[in-house]
């Protein structure tokens, strides 16, 4: 069974050091958001088409999360351990690599090998979390087409923007794409982003969450 908790950065591991993509953060962080924004919209009060996120909403934690991902995704834990091993054989491959290096003395390719090594559970910890993060997403791209919403309002938040995006992308990528468009407006002196499905013919009420 996976089990989550944040690493850090995207890292760059050469024989010089490692480094981190300050731009390319964690999915971790954006777990939970993506989470209670998927629960916010299967909430009792979807028939009304409304619901109101509240500011004081404790986030869940990690064993909370991932017994809601379970239920999600029956098989999350044999998907996770398909990524993990594709980790796995880049790990490898990368240090196949630096110890057939033509330009790099035996020292340096041993200094890099051991990078890798050393990173080697952060890099494991990292996919953990993103798949995790786009199975949430996915769920969240098929309830936006089961129950054909028009649009989503969410608090102009990065986190929430992300995985707004995040949601944008995935359904932009269906076998039959769905349209969209990501905004940012201000209402009453507060920034919100709306993703709004240009292309479900259905009817619906927007689904608000406010904060």
């Amino acid at each position: 069974m996976f089990s989550l908790k944040y690493v850090g950065p995207k890292p760059l591991i050469s024989h010089t050091g490692i480094e981190f993509e300050i731009g390319k953060e964690d999915k971790y962080v954006y777990i939970n958001i993506a989470l209670q924004l998927y629960k916010a919209l299967k909430h009792d009060y979807f028939e009304e088409k409304t619901f109101t996120y509240d500011a004081n909403t404790k986030p869940l934690s990690n064993q909370e999360i991932e017994a809601e991902v379970h239920k999600l995704c029956i098989n999350i834990d044999e998907i996770v351990e398909q990524h993990k091993e594709e980790v796995e054989q880049e790990i490898n491959h990368q240090i196949a690599r630096a110890k057939e290096s033509h330009t790099l003395s035996d020292e340096d390719k041993e200094v890099w090998i051991n990078n890798i090594k050393m990173m080697h559970d952060y890099l494991l910890q990292r996919e953990v979390n993103k798949t995790v993060y786009y199975q949430i997403v996915d769920c969240l791209a098929d309830l936006v087409k089961q129950e054909h919403i028009d649009y989503i309002i969410a608090p102009m938040f990065q986190k929430f923007a992300h995985v707004l995006h995040s949601v944008q992308g995935v359904l932009a990528n269906q076998k039959f794409p769905i349209d969209t468009k990501l905004e940012f407006y201000e209402k009453e002196g507060k920034l919100f982003t709306k993703l709004q499905v240009i292309n479900i013919l259905d009817e619906a009420e927007p689904i608000q969450v406010k904060r």
